[in-house]
């Protein structure tokens, strides 16, 4: 188990791996959740729109170059990942408002285990719940899902996967790896 380095006063980067999207498809994205009228929540900043791959937490920041280490020697897909947002489903647990794949590529779920199991040295444990891919629209969600005039339906062709520090609400790139060898 990692320990948290805000209890060890060390200083720490709260970080995450994610597929980014392009500039044009988060434009478009921001584009259809206006149409969607919310009445509840925060919009997510569209210059933040990415998918998730694997969530770290707040980890020491002289641990950075090792995660990156561990991550050169990740086995890759041989093609892009490919999927489709399709469906717009309120998490309520989470309170969040998200866009995700009627059908996430077993491509994508077999990366994804593929980067858990090399941190696993490290430290970083595999999610207790499964892995659901998913680009969040909106936090502090509260409701139903809304009703949208067009169905979503945004294609993410990933090239490249990418380490980001969260800091201040903003999510900064710190390390970027292709996804095809």
């Amino acid at each position: 188990m990692v320990q948290d380095p805000r209890l060890t006063g060390a200083p720490f980067k709260r970080l995450f791996f994610a597929l980014p999207v392009t500039d044009a498809q988060q434009r478009a994205i921001a584009q259809w959740r206006r149409g969607l009228q919310l009445r509840s929540g925060k919009p997510v900043p569209s210059t933040n729109f990415h998918l998730t791959l694997m969530f770290l937490g707040d980890v020491d920041a002289v641990q950075v170059p090792a995660i990156c280490a561990a991550v050169d020697n990740l086995a890759r897909p041989d093609a892009p990942l490919r999927l489709l947002l399709d469906q717009l489903k309120v998490w309520p647990r989470a309170n969040v408002l998200v866009l995700e794949p009627q059908q996430p590529p077993a491509a994508l779920r077999q990366f994804v285990y593929g980067l858990q199991q090399a941190l696993l040295p490290m430290g970083f444990a595999e999610q207790a719940r499964e892995y659901r891919p998913h680009l969040t629209l909106s936090r502090d969600f509260r409701g139903q899902v809304p009703e949208a005039s067009v169905a979503p339906d945004f294609f993410i062709a990933a090239r490249h996967f990418t380490l980001y520090e969260s800091r201040k609400g903003q999510y900064l790139p710190l390390a970027q790896w292709p996804l095809t060898p």
